[in-house]
């Protein structure tokens, strides 16, 4: 390994603080990449767009990210990759230019384009959602339609000497697949290895989540003010250490990292992506070091040939509120308030021969914080309609009794009564990846770009992978799940799933027979109305689960508290797990 890539992942969403930037130039590398594009921020931006042609972008991107820090970026010849560009690339192009520019500096930068579907909408019509089937909602209700684009593109815009690359949407984990690429000559055929540079981009794809961010022993990670953001360390033979800056607080071992390489996929043995299918099952991840983690065993295959395609569109409008309430019965008492302006409101809607609330979501949160019968909770009510008055008026009935309710009820206020919002549904559907037409350019000037031909294959179920059986024991415990393993969660659309880790190999086989598919759905019985599949990974002794329909529609669609599943782990975690007595191994 004497030619290394050292990559930073300095963002991980749009809106996340902008330090990481300097960190990591700090730190010394060769490449920085940046993540903006949750599926949901295609149609902020798209309406951003809408109001100003000359937005649609992560303006963040340009004005803190690069901004500040170009003089080093241009001093240690560092390069750029991101998707700020959103459904805008020319306008962040356009932007960061005329900052180089204030700059002194001379930085090219090339920008991807041809994911953007919208102005063909009208040639996808037929299509049906992926998951739900359901027929393609109104054109005119569309606000984004853009495809999952890989990693040639950026490569082409490397070779041709780009400094900065700017994309619209494209997979989370291509930008760090193009600069392995690009530096060690990767080609299409060489599918462990595009497996390899993909794995190492979903653990950058997320910022700090791979360093001691949303990690189940939190408490280990030290200060979150100061957290390290991660470098992949990637070797030309796909092999790669992920580490973390020195003087930075955080925790870098293979819980945490493993943690990241379960965050928000499916089926571990088929992680689709435009340019490979990769297998992580039999990843290894082994510590290198303090605050090093070697990564090796990643697999790939040719990819699909299709495309993901995300379009969002305008599906009625929500609202609701969060309010708290103490005392004895606090959850009774919060209750019969929120039902009391719900009837009030639907009483309204009748006499006007509306048509009822399409959605009603009521959640309690807390509980008793010592003994006796206080109660202290925090309580939710939101409902959907396609008409933005009939949410207002459930707003002003539940906000309007507020002097009508049980005692104990106290809210946080300031910005006055909560306002109805447009929701934002997702569609997602498939194309060939030849019908689409990328373009590359630096600087306003084409770019040769010629993309391999993927020819269209169906890919069948992986076959299933499982830990050996637990051994009988003639006497057991119960244990928490958390003291047996550490579990992440995450979403995509309307499904979620659990990255759940042994602590240690002898746990697995009786932590795989207490979550069964049917447990799982018990302790998600109140939101699961899909189906639920778990998933062996040997090299990390770990199961991810996954299930759909979960999220209430998840994103903006949904009324929930927790639209994207984020604490679905920390829920799981508290499950009992039936245990040999004598097992638990002190490590």
């Amino acid at each position: 390994m004497t030619d290394i890539l050292r990559i930073g992942g300095a963002s991980g969403f749009w809106g996340e603080a902008p330090h990481a930037t300097a960190q990591l130039l700090g730190a010394g590398v060769d490449v920085l990449v940046y993540d903006y594009l949750a599926e949901i921020t295609m149609s902020i931006l798209a309406r951003a767009r809408m109001k100003d042609a000359a937005l649609g972008y992560a303006t963040d991107f340009v004005t803190e990210a690069m901004g500040p820090n170009l003089p080093a970026i241009a001093a240690q010849g560092v390069r750029v990759l991101s998707n700020a560009g959103g459904v805008n690339p020319q306008a962040c192009a356009a932007a960061l230019r005329a900052r180089i520019a204030e700059a002194g500096l001379s930085l090219s930068v090339a920008v991807v384009e041809g994911d953007d579907l919208l102005p063909r909408a009208g040639e996808f019509v037929e299509e049906v959602e992926m998951f739900s089937g359901e027929p393609m909602p109104p054109l005119d209700r569309i606000a984004s339609m853009n495809a999952y684009v890989g990693a040639f593109p950026v490569v082409a815009a490397l070779e041709a000497g780009a400094d900065i690359v700017l994309t619209g949407r494209c997979a989370d984990s291509a930008l760090t697949l193009a600069a392995c690429m690009h530096r060690f000559g990767w080609t299409a055929g060489d599918h462990d290895l595009l497996a390899a540079g993909s794995l190492a981009g979903h653990l950058l794809e997320c910022g700090p989540q791979s360093t001691g961010g949303n990690f189940t022993d939190w408490e280990q990670a030290g200060d979150p003010a100061r957290i390290g953001y991660p470098i992949a360390e990637v070797a030309g033979d796909g092999a790669l250490v992920l580490t973390k800056p020195e003087g930075t607080t955080g925790i870098v071992t293979p819980a945490s990292v493993g943690e990241q390489m379960l965050y928000e996929i499916g089926d571990p043995q088929a992680y689709l992506l435009p340019d490979v299918i990769c297998d992580f099952s039999e990843v290894r991840m082994a510590q290198d070091g303090p605050e090093r983690v070697r990564v090796t065993g990643a697999q790939g295959r040719a990819p699909s040939g299709r495309l993901k395609v995300s379009a969002t569109w305008a599906d009625g409008y929500r609202a609701g509120m969060v309010f708290q309430m103490s005392g004895r019965d606090a959850r009774k008492k919060a209750r019969a308030f929120a039902q009391a302006g719900l009837d009030r409101a639907r009483a309204r809607l009748a006499r006007m021969h509306a048509v009822d609330y399409r959605e009603v979501s009521f959640e309690a949160f807390g509980g008793r914080p010592g003994s006796g019968a206080y109660e202290e909770i925090a309580f939710k009510a939101a409902v959907r309609h396609d008409d933005a008055r009939a949410v207002g008026l459930f707003l002003k009935e539940l906000i309007g009794g507020a002097l009508a309710t049980p005692p104990g009820l106290h809210f946080f206020t300031g910005g006055g009564r909560p306002k109805p919002s447009p929701v934002v549904a997702l569609f997602s559907f498939l194309v060939d990846a030849n019908a689409l037409a990328c373009r590359v350019t630096i600087d306003g000037k084409p770019v040769p770009f010629d993309p391999p031909e993927l020819p269209v294959r169906e890919i069948g179920p992986s076959k299933p992978k499982s830990p050996p059986e637990a051994e009988p024991a003639a006497e057991t415990v119960m244990r928490p799940l958390e003291a047996l393993a550490w579990a992440r969660s995450g979403d995509k659309g309307d499904s979620a799933n659990i990255g759940v880790i042994a602590r240690h190999p002898a746990y697995m086989p009786h932590i795989w027979a207490a979550l069964t598919p049917e447990a799982v759905a018990t302790v998600f019985a109140e939101e699961l109305q899909g189906e639920v599949a778990r998933f062996f990974l040997p090299g990390t002794c770990a199961m991810n689960i996954l299930m759909t329909r979960v999220l209430g529609g998840g994103g903006v669609a949904s009324l929930r508290n927790d639209p994207q599943g984020k604490a679905f782990a920390q829920k799981l975690l508290s499950l009992p797990v039936k245990m040999p007595a004598g097992l638990i191994v002190n490590s």
